[in-house]
């Protein structure tokens, strides 16, 4: 295989067994390679260029790494510019005044889900201010439920473990993120008596964010149309609620107690 800045991690991993040690050895923050559901999510968008920046090291680096395992450098192939994000209006005149900043990194740090802390702060926004979430990752979830409810959104990426994420209030909607109503806390037991054995059982509990969302919809995805997807899961995930709908997906909640959830998913 021949390898130039272009080329994707996946790719390589793909190509040998022991390539995945190989660019692990070159930055300690590859890492988080070793995590087989990071792995699915950094290493298929991921190219040897972009891989430089995240590692803080060379594609010189990679060469020597991956030539002994049979791979041919190419070195004269220039790597395709980065797409840049287009940046909004708003985020051209933006005010200091109108910035209301919230980090969660602390709150994530601590093992803590900062979800009712961002709720809470999002009813605060009053139209024509902006929430700044301060995060370790692009919360797509959340901007995606916000963009729903009328938020204007960007997310600048300003390294592997900082994500600053903007959400500019056009206008006083009403509207609050939404939480699971009696018709899906209801029926539990006949949903499930009604799958019987056609149950795939999965436990996201000790998951870090944004992984139990993301394993969960990525078993949804090859899930048959005659069976449910039991989830064990620490809390209720409101961001997924309203992707599973967009999936024509159906659902029961059952809160056992705090800190343990049930979810039986399946296809409406």
């Amino acid at each position: 295989m021949i390898l130039n800045a272009d080329t994707k991690i996946a790719a390589i991993i793909k190509e040998h067994p022991d390539a995945l040690e190989a660019i692990i050895r070159i930055s300690p923050k590859f890492e988080k390679l070793r995590n087989p559901l990071l792995r699915k999510l950094m290493a298929g968008r991921t190219t040897i260029g972009m891989a430089t920046k995240i590692g803080g090291c060379s594609t010189t680096a990679f060469y020597e790494q991956l030539k002994p395992l049979g791979f041919k450098m190419d070195t004269i192939t220039i790597p395709v510019a980065e797409e840049k994000k287009e940046v909004p209006d708003f985020m051209l005149n933006l005010k200091k005044e109108q910035i209301v900043e919230l980090d969660v990194r602390p709150v994530i740090a601590s093992g803590k889900d900062p979800l009712s802390i961002i709720t809470e702060k999002v009813k605060t926004i009053k139209a024509g201010a902006v929430l700044k979430i301060i995060n370790i990752f692009e919360p797509i979830p959340l901007m995606r439920l916000l963009e729903k409810q009328g938020f204007l959104v960007y997310a600048d990426v300003i390294h592997d473990n900082l994500v600053e994420t903007y959400f500019f209030k056009k206008s006083e909607t009403g509207e609050t993120i939404a939480t699971p109503n009696a018709d899906v806390t209801a029926g539990w037991e006949d949903a499930l008596q009604h799958y019987g054995d056609k149950i795939k059982i999965i436990d996201v509990r000790q998951l870090e964010m944004p992984l139990p969302m993301h394993t969960i919809l990525e078993d949804l995805d090859t899930l048959p149309n005659d069976t449910a997807l039991f989830v064990y899961h620490k809390r209720v995930p409101v961001f997924l609620l309203p992707e599973l709908a967009e999936r024509n997906f159906d659902y029961r909640i059952r809160e056992i107690s705090d800190g343990e959830v049930r979810l039986l998913i399946f296809k409406a």
